[in-house]
């Protein structure tokens, strides 16, 4: 084996297919996806058009609340999935060759695999427009040849949690956030607005005039454009906005800091530093605080457990079935209302609760309507919606969800189950299977694991025999397990994935030679209640941002919450200053004197030479005799 050189570079990088923990399942066994065929029967039955699934058992009148986690465990959690999958799309509605748009068509002709009603159904047009993920233009070498000829979908950024979704996942669009003309790593800001106390808003999109919502009583008034970052996402509804804008600021506050610290580094050092802790955040946040709470603390240590350390043999590659099916778990628990609140988190008087439909694609909202604040406390200091297998889609994404460049209203629980078979994703009972759960065989049995006896004889009415249900609707309509926001196969699929995404990362932030012990230990005391309070004007916070309590019941001053000392990444990765000298050497005309240069040239040289030794040295220390101060470098 070469040196240095990675095994499989390609594991978990942008553009490449998702990983199949099962082969797929395909009409023709390649690429026509299950319901292509009009009078396709399997196990002696057609499937059920996914709109009628949607409609007879998805649909939800009421919206029950979780006493025991806000609705910030909601919002992470498509937050994070941006930051590990992103499905490439067909790249134009229309086929070259056909002719036929996408959106006008009610025909199954590639790529559109329109989403079709019942015929008890009625309106202008009999379907709902779909157009099919794009295939990869490769995919991994398999011993299987019916395998290797199978259609297979693309992951377009990294799979891994390293905060693609704040800073992009190709170097062009990397460069086009960061503000290239300062010298302190920061990204770029919105050079038009600020909120109402002077912080950064996100920039706006380069093509011009964007997409985005405007303010129907301000026609004259001056456009919001839709906002920049990492994941052209950021746009779909406020609180993922607000989850962007809040770490976006924390990129920039934390650079600041470090070139105060390290006024010597130059602004690529500061930028990747800054980018490096950022990364670690997003993982501490989803690994210790977010998914013990989805899954029950038997679940974590079984298909997840402590981190032992990189293993360079685990693919970290997100899975298809992951993507399309078990992290889309959260789309029941999506709040039909947004609220608003003010200082004390009561509702807002100048900006009242909106529902859901009026906060997709309307970033106008944050700017003339109070900035990210209203939102933010309702997302901290209110209930998080959960579910039961009789309330499992609210109106709001069954009826009125709002999808850019589609001139009509769609279903998301429609769009779930057709977007599983049109990745060919094998049913519930096999992945029931794949996890060692036995896979269910009678109504009794279902109606053990849906716990409603009512509900159980619909879906078995409807799919007709118990080996159709698709996975996406198995794993939802689940009992939940004790103390988690999931079932058995979801716990399965989402504890494998995310063990993966953690051991097989070589840069995860507890992976040796990453960050050191000291470091690591300043970065455990991270929360995100204390990125709340230091890049927003809300003064008092629940210490776990993830749990309900009525305000003020367990809140805290922002004071009260620790936060993490930056002074400890002063001597990382560069030769470093003491710590507040930088203000001092600004007054000599070259920054430092010709001594200092000296002895940086000496630590450069011993760093150097200790990157080929056996044992490891911690630090070179040194007294400078005429300002008697001591200056150490760790190596």
């Amino acid at each position: 084996m070469i040196p240095f050189v990675r095994q499989n570079p390609l594991w978990g990088a942008a553009n490449t297919p998702f990983v199949r923990w099962l082969p797929a399942e395909y009409e023709d066994e390649e690429r026509e996806p299950k319901g292509w065929n009009p009078g396709r029967l399997y196990n002696g039955f057609q499937l059920p058009l996914v709109r009628q699934v949607s409609q007879e058992i998805l649909r939800s009148c009421s919206k029950p609340s979780d006493d025991a986690f806000s609705q910030m465990l909601v919002e992470w959690g498509q937050y994070i999935n941006h930051d590990i999958t992103f499905t490439a799309q067909s790249p134009g509605t229309a086929m070259r060759m056909s002719g036929v748009d996408c959106l006008n068509t009610c025909e199954n002709v590639h790529p559109c695999f329109p989403i079709k009603f019942s015929q008890m159904q009625c309106g202008e047009q009999d379907c709902l427009p779909f157009t099919r993920s794009a295939p990869a233009c490769f995919v991994n070498c398999t011993s299987d040849v019916r395998q290797a000829l199978q259609r297979q979908q693309m992951n377009i950024i990294t799979s891994f949690i390293d905060a693609s979704l704040v800073y992009g996942s190709t170097p062009k669009q990397q460069a086009s956030l960061r503000d290239l003309s300062s010298d302190e790593g920061k990204l770029a800001v919105n050079e038009r607005l600020k909120d109402p106390k002077g912080r950064d808003y996100l920039p706006f999109v380069a093509s011009l005039p964007s997409p985005c919502r405007q303010d129907p009583n301000d026609v004259d008034g001056e456009r919001v454009e839709c906002f920049a970052a990492g994941d052209t996402r950021v746009n779909e509804g406020l609180p993922l906005t607000v989850l962007h804008t809040l770490f976006f600021r924390e990129h920039n506050r934390i650079a600041g800091e470090l070139k105060r610290i390290n006024c010597h580094w130059s602004s690529e050092t500061v930028y990747q530093e800054a980018r490096k802790i950022i990364g670690a955040l997003h993982q501490i946040i989803t690994m210790r605080d977010y998914m013990p709470k989805i899954l029950d603390q038997e679940s974590f240590d079984h298909y997840i457990g402590p981190y032992e350390g990189y293993d360079e043999t685990v693919d970290p590659s997100a899975s298809n079935v992951f993507a399309t099916a078990a992290f889309r778990f959260g789309h029941p628990t999506i709040s039909p209302i947004l609220m608003r609140l003010d200082e004390k988190f009561q509702e807002h008087k100048c900006f009242p609760h909106l529902r859901l439909h009026q906060t997709l694609f309307s970033q106008w909202r944050i700017v003339k309507e109070g900035g990210i604040e209203p939102i933010l406390r309702g997302m901290i200091g209110v209930a998080a919606r959960t579910v039961s297998p009789d309330m499992l889609v609210t109106e709001e994404v069954a009826q009125k969800l709002v999808v850019l460049n589609i001139p009509r209203e769609m279903d998301l629980g429609s769009l779930n189950l057709q977007r599983g078979r049109d990745h060919g994703l094998p049913g519930y009972n096999d992945w029931r299977v794949f996890c060692g759960l036995s896979p269910i065989k009678t109504l009794d049995h279902l109606k053990s694991i849906v716990k409603d006896t009512s509900v159980a004889e619909k879906i078995l009415k409807i799919y007709k025999h118990l080996d159709n249900i698709d996975v996406w609707f198995g794993g939802i309509i689940e009992s939940f397990n004790p103390n988690s926001r999931i079932g058995p196969l979801f716990s399965c699929l989402m504890g494998k994935q995310m063990k993966a995404l953690r051991d097989g990362d070589r840069f995860w932030w507890e992976a040796e030679n990453v960050f050191t012990q000291q470091q690591k230990a300043e970065l455990s005391k991270t929360s995100l209640s204390r990125i709340i309070c230091d890049n927003t004007d809300i003064k008092e916070v629940h210490p776990d941002a993830f749990r309900f309590e009525k305000y003020p019941s367990g809140y805290l001053c922002c004071d009260d919450i620790p936060s993490i000392n930056l002074e400890l990444f002063c001597l990382t990765g560069a030769l470093l200053l003491p710590a507040g000298t930088c203000e001092e050497n600004k007054s000599h005309p070259r920054g430092t004197t010709l001594a200092t240069v000296g002895i940086y040239v000496l630590i450069y040289m011993i760093c150097k030479f200790h990157k080929h030794m056996r044992f490891n040295i911690l630090a070179v220390c040194f007294t400078s005799v005429p300002s008697d101060k001591t200056y150490c470098v760790h190596v």
